[in-house]
């Protein structure tokens, strides 16, 4: 579905030739070829895609009849439940679906197709606030939570390690390590060394945008 929205956009928006469309997403000239006018047929001729038409929507009016097509087959994932347990530590798309999908083993989407849904869901919550920061501005740190089991190899002894992590506003640029403790030395320490990390990643190449 994400290369059929793909053959559309680059069709439409962009102007490209079904050659240079089968070329960049990796398809055969014939299969763009096809998609192009299935959208045609289904009076779907430019970019953006009509209000409302998701992924569902859009497989639907290409492919009427089909059994991928014929949606009362699924059981629709719980949109808010995945992403409320999303906000937890640890959590990850892969887990849910394998929750969702041993809950509904014979009406459940597939992983590819469950991801896609559940980010057409998201893009349609509305946003509460935007935050811009400037490159350099600013620095986000905390304890990861989880720690890291490290183990001696000449002793075999296993001990819990902190994981300290540091995120750039701007470019996400991120800086993570390990640490024994959670006390101020190794807190400060982990401080300098992210500094000095992000100071010469920007020297390199630049801040990213």
């Amino acid at each position: 579905m994400r290369k059929l929205k793909e053959v559309l956009r680059l069709t439409y928006s962009s102007g490209l030739s079904q050659r240079q469309i089968a070329r960049s997403l990796s398809l055969s000239k014939t299969t763009v070829n096809k998609y192009v006018e299935l959208a045609r047929d289904a009076g779907i001729t430019s970019w953006p895609l009509p209000d409302g038409m998701d992924g569902a929507a859009l497989a639907r009016a290409l492919f009427p009849g089909t059994p991928s097509n014929r949606a009362q087959q699924f059981t629709p994932p719980d949109f808010a439940y995945l992403h409320q347990e999303l906000k937890r530590k640890g959590v990850t798309l892969q887990l849910l679906w394998e929750e969702y999908a041993a809950q509904n083993p014979e009406t459940s989407y597939q992983y590819s197709w469950f991801c896609e849904l559940y980010g057409e869901w998201r893009q349609r919550l509305r946003v509460s606030m935007r935050q811009t920061h400037r490159a350099g501005e600013k620095m986000f740190v905390d304890y990861a939570g989880p720690t890291v089991t490290v183990t001696d190899p000449a002793t075999g002894e296993a001990r819990e390690a902190q994981v300290f992590v540091a995120v750039l506003g701007a470019s996400n640029y991120t800086y993570a390590e390990a640490t024994w403790t959670q006390q101020l030395p190794d807190w400060i320490s982990s401080h300098v060394r992210a500094l000095s990390g992000a100071a010469r990643s920007q020297r390199v190449i630049g801040v990213r945008r």
